[in-house]
C-alpha cells in the first residue's frame, strides 16, 4: 500500500475533490439534532444556539498534524473518521474500573459520503487490527511516541488522542480524513432516550452479563442503557470477539437511521431542542465542525441517505500470525477497498470475500 509522508495520498487520475461547500457532511445522530436551532430559526432560539455552541468540544486536527497527511484533493466525495470513546473517566466510570480519563478507540468507522450525497460506505476498523502506527505527538510538553510496524489499532487514540487516531486511518488509508467525529458512552445514552429508545429485531436472545445486556428473540425497543449494551457487547454473540460487535453496530446504526426518520423529529420542536443538547455534549468534532450552524449543515447534506444507501463492511481483516487473538488487515483486499473510496466507487464484493470480518456477518443477530 502506497504511503507518502510529504503529504501526496494517493487519489484517482482525474478525478478532484471539490472545495468543502458550506453544508458541510457528517454520519452521526448528533449532527441531525444539532441542526435544531438552524432549521427552526427565529430571535427567541438565540440563547438555545449560544448554549449548543458552548457544549460542543473540538480538537484542531489540522493544526495538529500539520502537512503530514494525505493531499486535499477534490472529487466531490468526503471522509470522517467516527471514533467512540471507551474511557471509564468520570460519568462513564460505571462501566469498568475508573481509568482517569485514558482510553482507547472501541468503535471506529471511516465513512465515506459519495459526491452527491445520496450514498455512502462505511468501513469498520476493528479495535485489535494490528497495523503500523506512525510516530504521534504524546502527552504534551514536545512529548512524541516513536509508533511501529506492529501496533494495536485501538492504542492509537491512547497515545496520541483524536489527532494520533486520525494519523495512523490516514497512514492505513493514504486518504485524508475531511472531519472527525467521537461520541462517549453516557452522551450516546442520552441521545437514543431522548429520541424515545430504537427499535430493533433480535433472531435469537442476547444475553451477555459483561454489557448487562438480556434480549429475548423477536422485536426489542432499547433505551440508551441497553442500546449501549448492544454496541458493545462481544461476549453475547459470535465467538466472543470484536468482530462479532462489529456486525451489531452496523446493524444498530441502519435501525437509528430509520428511527431518525420515522418519528419525524423535525416537527417536533421540543424534540428537537432536547436532541440538539443531548447530541452536543456528546460530541467531540474537528475544529471545522465545532459550532452547531455547520453541524446543522451537515444533517441537512444527508437527508437523502437512507439505511438502504449505505454499503457497510468490516475492514477485511485475517487472524494475526503471531497472536490469534489479534487480527491483521489483508493487503490485497484492504487496498481494494481504500483504492475504491479514493476514486469515490463502491467498494467490490471481491474485496470483503475472504474477510474474517466478512464471514462473521453469518452470526449477525439483529435485524
Amino acid at each position: 500500500m502506497t504511503e507518502d509522508t510529504k503529504g501526496r495520498g494517493r487519489r484517482a487520475a482525474g478525478r478532484r475533490r471539490r472545495k468543502p461547500a458550506t453544508r458541510r457532511r457528517a454520519l452521526v445522530i448528533a449532527a441531525w439534532s444539532a441542526a435544531a436551532v438552524v432549521l427552526l430559526g427565529g430571535a427567541g432560539l438565540g440563547w438555545f444556539y449560544f448554549k449548543l455552541n458552548g457544549n460542543l468540544k473540538t480538537v484542531d486536527i489540522d493544526q495538529a498534524l500539520g502537512t503530514d497527511r494525505p493531499a486535499n484533493v477534490d472529487n466531490g466525495s468526503m471522509d470522517i473518521l467516527v471514533l467512540g470513546s471507551d474511557s471509564r473517566g468520570g460519568a462513564n466510570g460505571e462501566y469498568g474500573r475508573d481509568d482517569g480519563g485514558s482510553a482507547r478507540s472501541d468503535t471506529a468507522m471511516v465513512v465515506h459520503l459519495y459526491e452527491g450525497r445520496q450514498k455512502a460506505s462505511v468501513v469498520s476498523i476493528p479495535r485489535d487490527t494490528m497495523t503500523g502506527r506512525p510516530e504521534c505527538a504524546a502527552g504534551g510538553k514536545g512529548k512524541t511516541d516513536p509508533g511501529g510496524r506492529r501496533k494495536q489499532f485501538n492504542e492509537a487514540y491512547t497515545v496520541g488522542g483524536a489527532a494520533c487516531a486520525v494519523k495512523t486511518v490516514e497512514k492505513m488509508s493514504g486518504i485524508r480524513m475531511d472531519h472527525y467525529i467521537e461520541v462517549d458512552f453516557t452522551g450516546f445514552k442520552k441521545i437514543i432516550d431522548t429520541l424515545g429508545g430504537v427499535e430493533v429485531t433480535t433472531t435469537k436472545p442476547i444475553k451477555d452479563d459483561f454489557s448487562h445486556l438480556n434480549l429475548p428473540a423477536g422485536p426489542n425497543k432499547l433505551n440508551g442503557e441497553q442500546a449501549l449494551g448492544l454496541v458493545r457487547t462481544r461476549h453475547g454473540v459470535g465467538d466472543g470477539g470484536d468482530l462479532g460487535r462489529i456486525q451489531l453496530q452496523q446493524a444498530f446504526i441502519k435501525a437509528l437511521i430509520k428511527q431518525v426518520k420515522g418519528v419525524g423529529v423535525f416537527d417536533n420542536p421540543k424534540k428537537l431542542l432536547d436532541l440538539a443538547d443531548a447530541g452536543t455534549k456528546a460530541l467531540t468534532t474537528d475544529k471545522a465542525l465545532g459550532d452547531v450552524k455547520s453541524l446543522a449543515g451537515f444533517a441537512q447534506s444527508l437527508q437523502g441517505i437512507d439505511a438502504g444507501d449505505m454499503q457497510m463492511i468490516t475492514l477485511p481483516v485475517a487472524a494475526d500470525a503471531l497472536d490469534a487473538n489479534r487480527v491483521a488487515p489483508l493487503q490485497k483486499e484492504s487496498k481494494m477497498v481504500w483504492d475504491a473510496l479514493l476514486a469515490d466507487r463502491p467498494i467490490p464484493a471481491e474485496a470483503t470475500a475472504n474477510s474474517a470480518g466478512d464471514k462473521s456477518a453469518a452470526g449477525t443477530v439483529v435485524q
